[in-house]
């Protein structure tokens, strides 16, 4: 009936010519003329014969393509670019009907040759700034709308109306703080070999706000290395001390304490000194070296106590927290191929081959996007949101004209460590921003943890740093930043000549996206929670604690020989108060008092100085 009230309206070639115009040709062309312009840069309104018009072999191409635009289940379908074999199988059908009902002469027919078509151009969004560093999101979301259900051949279907989070601000401060193209970068004029990612979430729902992750879109993504054409991960750079974050986590869920103290000096059970920067154990900690206290160790980014707590907990524990945080992948040196979190447990990754103890100081390779998932954990105060890309998709049902929603975003968060020790934990990470001198504009309070991997020296690299990070953020944006080789690993340099560290240029451009996005939003300042000390002191720890005093001993403070007690109470002014000295009279010397002429013993007293009231004080 539908058809019939349609023909007493229209002709056939108006029918014909409203059925070409809308549907889908494949690729998301919907139209006749959107799918001459896609596969062969031709317009179907041309005049026949003219210069940019459809030939018989082309058309022949487009109508072919009608019976299935699409793979499935069960066939290729019929688009040149996926299926070319069945599509030239299809086209040699549609020109012998073409010549059966005479709208091809047989000449035509018998010269007839398969017509080359334009290769899919999958930089065609003219709307989603593909040519910009901001079209490299774009991967991301296919990999989110993929995970969701939505296959890619949905996805070029179209139809589809995606929201991401993206907040337009907050990219703009991303890419103005690590693009090397950018002139108020701290990136402007260093190698062009030096490459930087910048990534702010919101802790308090995992949106990503700002990503840059390279300036060439269809490049390497230095943000998420994300293929463009898989989807999948393949590859990531060492965290060095910016992973120490999840291994204090992990200890502070077993009652590990900031007041613990450690061990410079102790070696590996294999000999081996454990490294921290190249310093000499013997100076770290300010002479305190072998009974070091963590929260000190951390501030100054110390390894030695993260190798002992790793060592104690098992690396297992340590990667759990990791994993808890947000953290999916993690590589083992010299493997490709990351092991994935997800679909692996402690059991495996405290097995021969996987991890060793020098996970606990980042050693092992992660991707900062997920890095920056974890970070974000540890300044929501440990409920944890998964990063994300995409708020919502929606699609209007063919059927009933109404719309989908095929996706809404998930923001509910689950606690994965205790608020009070997160609070702790952010009270020292408080400490690095001011011990780093990236205090935020107006005082807002930050928290962060740097990190630095060393290059080996192998494979023509000269030794020196390989990955610098500066990581953590405010209560209302997370931030990750990573600086390393654009193409290899390099030595990475500052414009002075000097080592470049993850409090060098890393925290510059942490400082500056933080400051901009802060401004851009007009975000207020907040503080974050008061800390709250945690764990037990003595529970974890190697320290010696030095020798005590001994405050009735002088001699041995002064490393004089024989028994000096002395009966007599000398005073301040080196007198003795009565003269009695068990074998001679004791005179005075300055403040000590009591050095005086004994005639068979090396005695002496010591007598306090005017600031200190101790016995034997000096």
């Amino acid at each position: 009936m539908i058809a019939r009230k349609l023909e007493s309206r229209y002709n056939k070639d108006q029918i014909m010519g409203m059925y070409l115009n809308y549907i889908d040709l494949g690729e998301g062309r919907y139209g006749i003329e959107a799918a001459a312009q896609g596969y062969f840069g031709k317009s179907v309104t041309t005049q026949a014969g003219s210069k940019n018009a459809i030939t018989p072999y082309e058309a022949a191409v487009l109508a072919s393509i009608i019976k299935q635009p699409y793979p499935d289940a069960n066939s290729q379908g019929y688009d040149p670019n996926y299926n070319p074999t069945g599509a030239k199988g299809r086209w040699e059908y549609t020109m012998k009907n073409m010549l059966e009902m005479k709208k091809i002469t047989q000449q035509e027919y018998d010269q007839r040759r398969y017509p080359k078509v334009k290769p899919k151009n999958t930089n065609s969004c003219k709307t989603c700034a593909a040519d910009k560093p901001v079209g490299m999101i774009m991967r991301h979301v296919k990999a989110e709308l993929a995970a969701a259900g939505i296959t890619p051949v949905e996805q070029e279907r179209g139809g589809l109306t995606i929201t991401t989070t993206i907040d337009p601000r907050v990219q703009k401060a991303a890419e103005e703080a690590g693009s090397q193209k950018s002139a108020d970068s701290p990136m402007n004029g260093l190698s062009k070999k030096y490459q930087a990612a910048v990534i702010g979430v919101d802790p308090t729902n995992g949106r990503v706000l700002g990503y840059y992750g390279g300036d060439d879109p269809n490049g390497l993504d230095f943000g998420g290395y994300m293929n463009a054409d898989s989807l999948q991960v393949t590859g990531g750079q060492s965290p060095g001390s910016s992973f120490k974050v999840y291994t204090l986590a992990a200890g502070l869920k077993e009652g590990l304490s900031f007041d613990s103290t450690w061990n410079a000096k102790k070696k590996r059970a294999n000999g081996k000194v454990i490294n921290n920067a190249g310093a000499d154990p013997g100076v770290l900690c300010g002479g305190r070296s072998e009974n070091c206290d963590l929260e000190t160790a951390t501030i100054k980014s110390y390894n030695f106590p993260f190798y002992w707590i790793t060592d104690e907990l098992k690396p297992g524990t340590v990667v759990e927290a990791a994993k808890e945080a947000g953290l999916k992948h993690l590589f083992q040196d010299l493997q490709d191929k990351p092991v994935d979190l997800t679909k692996t447990d402690e059991s495996t990754w405290n097995s021969s081959g996987y991890f060793d103890d020098e996970v606990g100081f980042g050693q092992y390779r992660v991707v900062p996007l997920e890095h920056a998932e974890g970070v974000a954990t540890i300044v929501n105060g440990g409920v944890h949101h998964s990063a994300h890309f995409v708020r919502s998709v929606t699609k209007v049902d063919a059927e009933t004209g109404k719309k989908q929603t095929l996706i809404s975003e998930k923001t509910d968060g689950n606690r994965v460590f205790p608020a009070d020790q997160m609070a702790n934990l952010q009270g020292v990470m408080a400490k690095i921003v001011r011990a780093d001198n990236r205090d935020l504009a107006g005082g807002r309070e930050s928290i962060a943890k740097s990190g630095t991997w060393e290059v080996d020296g192998n494979n023509g690299a000269k030794k020196g740093s390989g990955d610098c990070w500066f990581v953590g953020g405010i209560p209302q944006l997370a931030a990750t930043v990573w600086v390393g080789g654009k193409k290899d690993r390099v030595s990475l340099k500052e414009k002075d000549g000097g080592d470049m560290f993850g409090a060098r240029t890393p925290s510059r451009i942490w400082k500056k996206f933080l400051d901009d996005s802060a401004e851009a939003l007009n975000l207020d300042n907040r503080d974050f929670p008061e800390r709250i000390n945690t764990g037990e002191k003595d529970k974890f720890g190697n320290g010696i604690a030095p020798p005590p005093v001994q405050q009735n001993n002088p001699c041995s403070l002064l490393g004089l020989p024989g028994n000096c007690t002395n009966n007599g109470d000398n005073s301040r002014d080196g007198k003795n108060r009565n003269g009695d000295n068990r074998n001679g009279n004791n005179g005075g010397l300055g403040g000590f008092g009591g050095f005086g002429n004994n005639n068979n013993q090396n005695n002496v007293t010591i007598v306090p100085t005017p600031d200190s009231d101790q016995d034997g004080g000096g």
